[in-house]
Formats: structure tokens, sequence, C-alpha cells
């Protein structure tokens, strides 16, 4: 009950704004935001942290992180909270829901669509879970240096583990997940069938095999900002990157980068909010914001993530500096989503630990 009695507060501040009612008092006047940085974070700190502050007075710290639970978990275990919202991928938002590491959210207790949609009917329903918040649909896809390629272009998944055609050295994150994926779909499997391949100890060897065939020419990379330097340097002439990542490059800086579509992974990222945070109230009145469908369309407008919320893609046009138009690089485009995986998180949920002992002992072999 103290918890719903703590959100209707934060929904009633927030609906009291958005009638020009001065804002409820706060304890506190500020929040730690934790996000991915770079490209990103700027899109977020301009679409939705600047206008949060403008709006309620409440000032937005913020701080970059390469995702995970370890963090949040060594936080909420000593009882000293010092973030308060984070951006998570969807497996690490469940997982960390069910170790108690994050607040549960009502999705009743958001503002409706600009139409008076519900919360509930305007977020896309795979990106709804108990402790996160529905944010940004982006994908994981692989980009090439076109300068490096004079005749035949990349274009398919295989083509990425086909060091005959295309020679030279690749970028992958260092984790299991996605590569595994990746290295099925390069393998023949169709889309429909990874998840149900992976599943099974003869899928997962087929992956790892896959994955084996190129080892000797990866680089590993850990932050979203390296895959676009190591293109830019000439430190690999393909990479795994994040598609918001590769857009800045393209766009803001000019680089002659190309991202290849054909089986990428589709996710939707959310934000949670880490439990036992003094801070609560402030934490979900900027969720309820960050979340709005004009925040979303924001972001959208300065990276190329497609919102979670419906109401929102159409508030998606054009960039804000650059003027291109957003649909063709958006993950979720026609054209675009054709040849799309959509992430399993469950999967990951379920297999994490296993896959990452399994990977980190490949890696070491």
């Amino acid at each position: 009950m103290r918890y719903r009695a703590v959100t209707t507060l934060g929904l009633v501040a927030l609906l009291a704004l958005l009638a020009g009612v001065p804002p409820l008092p706060v304890s506190a006047q500020s929040i730690t935001v934790v996000s991915w940085g770079g490209s990103y974070g700027r899109a977020v700190h301009e679409g939705a942290n600047i206008p949060f502050t403008e709006a309620t007075g409440i000032r937005v710290g913020v701080e970059d992180y390469n995702g995970g639970l370890a963090q949040i978990r060594a936080q909420v275990d000593v009882g000293n909270i010092h973030w308060d919202v984070v951006d998570l991928e969807i497996a690490d938002a469940v997982r960390g829901c069910d170790e108690g590491l994050l607040e549960p959210v009502d999705i009743d207790d958001l503002p409706p669509g600009p139409d008076g949609t519900p919360a509930a009917d305007d977020f896309a329903a795979e990106a709804q879970t108990e402790c996160g918040v529905g944010n940004l649909y982006w994908s994981t896809v692989y980009a090439y240096n076109d300068e490096n390629f004079a005749g035949e272009k990349p274009n398919t998944m295989a083509d990425f583990f086909d060091l005959a055609k295309f020679p030279g050295r690749r970028g992958m994150r260092r984790v299991p997940q996605v590569n595994l994926e990746f290295a099925l779909i390069a393998d023949g499997v169709p889309l429909d069938e990874v998840y149900a391949t992976l599943r099974t100890p003869e899928g997962l060897d087929r992956a790892f095999a896959k994955l084996e065939t190129i080892r000797d020419e990866v680089v590993w990379w850990e932050a979203g900002a390296q895959p676009p330097q190591m293109l830019a340097d000439g430190e690999v002439v393909m990479s795994t990157a994040y598609n918001g990542r590769i857009f800045n490059a393209q766009v803001m800086e000019n680089q002659p980068f190309v991202i290849v579509w054909d089986g990428q992974l589709l996710d939707v990222g959310q934000i949670g909010i880490v439990a036992g945070t003094p801070r609560l109230e402030e934490a979900l009145r900027y969720v309820a914001f960050k979340t709005s469908a004009e925040s979303l369309a924001r972001i959208g407008r300065r990276i190329s993530y497609s919102p979670a919320r419906r109401s929102g893609m159409p508030l998606v046009t054009t960039h804000v500096v650059a003027g291109v138009e957003m649909a063709p690089h958006l993950p979720a485009s026609p054209g675009n989503v054709d040849r799309a995986l959509r992430y399993d998180w469950a999967f990951w949920v379920d297999h994490q630990d296993e896959l990452n002992e399994r990977f980190s002992a490949w890696l070491a072999r």
C-alpha cells in the first residue's frame, strides 16, 4: 500500500504540472539517472532531462555505465543507494525485479497518451514488465565503412562471418547475447527457429562453432562508443554495433558507414528505479515524464530509436539538427524490420549465467 500511495502522489504531481499548477514540494531537489552515455546519452539529456528539470525544478545528475546489474546489486546489498533511475536491457530489468533490486512500477499510474489512450494500451505489450517501463526500440546491427569495399558490399549476416569473401577484422561485443543469435542466423537457421535452436545443446554447440570460424579476427568491444571509432580508425572492416551509434556517426560526423539490417536483433529498452532509493517520488515523476510520448519523440528526433509508445511514433519526424527524415533510420520501420529477429529476453533471463560462464571459458581458451 505504501508503494501505491507514493506512485499516486507522483502521478498527481505530474498531472498538476500539466495543468499549470505548481509542483508538489519535494524532499530532494536532484536525482541521478544512469544511462549508456555517448550520442544516446546526449539525446536523452536534451530530449528528457533538461525539459524535466525545466518542468519540475528537480535537477538530473547523469552517470554512464555499460549495462548489467552488478553496480545496482552492490548498492542495494549495502543499502547505500546513489543511483535512482537506470536505463536497462529488458532481460536485466526482469532479473533485477526478481532479485528485488528494482521498484515495481504500475503502468496504470503512468500518464495517458496525447489522445487520452491509457498507458497500458499505448505502450507496446512487449515493452511492459513489472519493474520496467518501456522506453525505446533499438537494435544491434552490423555496419561497415564503405570506403573499405570498392567492389561487392556485405549485405547479409552470413557476409559478416565470411572471411574469404570479405577479409579483415570484425568488432563484436564481449558478451554471449547477440553474438550467438547472429552466429546461428549466419549459419542458415531461420529467424523463427533461432531461439528454439539455442535452447538445445546441439544448437549452442553450432553457435559457438560458427563463432570459432572468425574468432582470430575479432576485436572485442564493451562500450557502445567503440564500434564507430574502430570503423573510423580502420581497426576493423565491419562491426556489430547499436544502430543509433552508427546513425550518429553517419549523420552528425559524416562517416561513410553503412548499416546492414539483415538479421538485426530488435530489442526494447526499459528504465527502472533502484529499490530503496530515498528519492522514490522524484524518480517516479522522472519515469512518468521520460516515458511520455512527447519525451520519447524528442529523444527519437535526436537518435534513431523508436518510441515504445504507439502515440510517440507520429511525433518522430526529422532530426532536430540535421533535418533528415528519421523513418528510414529507425529499426522498427518497414523495410528495416523485415529481416529482424526480436530479442527473446526470457531466454536470456533463464540462461544468462550459464552462457556467460561458457562464453568466458571459450574466450579464455
